[in-house]
């Protein structure tokens, strides 16, 4: 993220407190929108221990849309918001390089085409469904768990090696140029340690919603052993570091040269759409986490942030989730 202090060093000690000032104001601005935006996900995720069935929904639509109302009513906000968003956004469009793209409509076009293949081969054959159907159950001790290994594998498949090929095809592109580099992430990690220290409490009130319990973790045998527990948390790391090269790293820099910025908006739809069929607010959440770690990766050019980010809140959501069954090690599924 862009540093808010002025590019020349104060020339004296009042423009030194100035400056200073103004930092001191940034903090207490972010602070405040962090706090509105806290307290409306925390009681969102409340509402599941409050309410049920349609009335969940519609609770849920209702304090989102009164909580991001409260939000641009305050200035300050509208300030905040403008700094993190059309700011970084024009900061992007002016820092990407601009060399001429032979063809830009076909560029764009396998790119997109590229995405829509790997979304639908996904879905209609890399889903645990699938395996599920193609190898029924035979008795095996770890059926389960090789499900999910057909299902991590295919996620490598759509979401690394089909972009990998395309990125090598495509004229005047290089695969290091793809958000791999960690330089941009290490300058910038106390923005995802903060992001991660505001959302941690919204994950553990939603921890106590049964929809949470229901759904986490997903391989339902994951406190069975310690076997099966690192097992599947490692091909749990493997689809997110898949996940993360696809959405902030092939999509963005794929598209960026020919339409800068405009990337992180393409990226969000189908990034809320591989949520669908999860608790709602994750869903919904989906969409502002798409477009907070889409900027994040253009800025920074690395997608470890997102990785890490990732990583941190999924693992988080299954120690909570595991904590109402019995003990790992105990070779009792929670779920049976």
């Amino acid at each position: 993220m862009a540093d808010p202090a002025p590019d020349e060093p104060p020339a004296s000690g009042t423009s030194a407190r100035a400056v200073g000032h103004r930092r001191r104001e940034l903090v207490r601005e972010i602070a405040e929108v962090f706090a509105v935006i806290l307290v409306t996900v925390t009681a969102t995720a409340l509402m599941e221990l409050w309410f049920d069935g349609r009335g969940l929904l519609l609770a849920q639509a209702g304090l989102g849309l009164a909580g991001s109302a409260s939000l641009f009513l305050l200035p300050q906000t509208r300030r905040f918001f403008v700094f993190v968003s059309v700011h970084q956004w024009r900061a992007i469009d002016a820092e990407t390089e601009r060399a001429p793209v032979k063809n830009p409509h076909v560029h764009v076009l396998v790119v997109l085409l590229a995405t829509a293949l790997s979304l639908t081969i996904q879905e209609y054959i890399g889903g645990a469904d699938r395996y599920e159907q193609w190898f029924p159950y035979d008795g095996g001790e770890y059926w389960e768990l090789m499900s999910f290994v057909w299902w991590t594998g295919w996620r490598l498949i759509g979401y690394v090696l089909i972009p990998i090929v395309v990125i090598l095809c495509l004229p005047g592109e290089r695969l290091r140029d793809y958000h791999l580099d960690a330089r941009g992430f290490w300058r910038h990690l106390w923005i995802y340690g903060l992001m991660f220290l505001v959302f941690s409490p919204v994950v553990i009130i939603a921890s106590l919603s049964d929809s949470f319990r229901e759904t986490y973790p997903f391989y339902r045998m994951a406190n069975r052993s310690h076997f099966d527990l690192w097992s599947w948390e490692l091909l749990y790391i493997v689809q997110f570091i898949s996940l993360e090269f696809f959405f902030r790293g092939f999509l963005l820099r794929g598209l960026r040269r020919v339409i800068g910025a405009n990337a992180i908006f393409v990226m969000m739809i189908p990034y809320c759409m591989i949520h669908y069929g999860k608790p709602a607010p994750e869903t919904f959440g989906a969409i502002g986490a798409g477009l907070i770690l889409g900027t994040l990766a253009m800025r920074t050019r690395s997608i470890w942030g997102g990785v890490l980010i990732h990583c941190g809140v999924a693992i988080t959501m299954d120690v909570l989730a595991l904590r109402a069954c019995p003990p790992i090690g105990s070779e009792t599924s929670c779920h049976q």
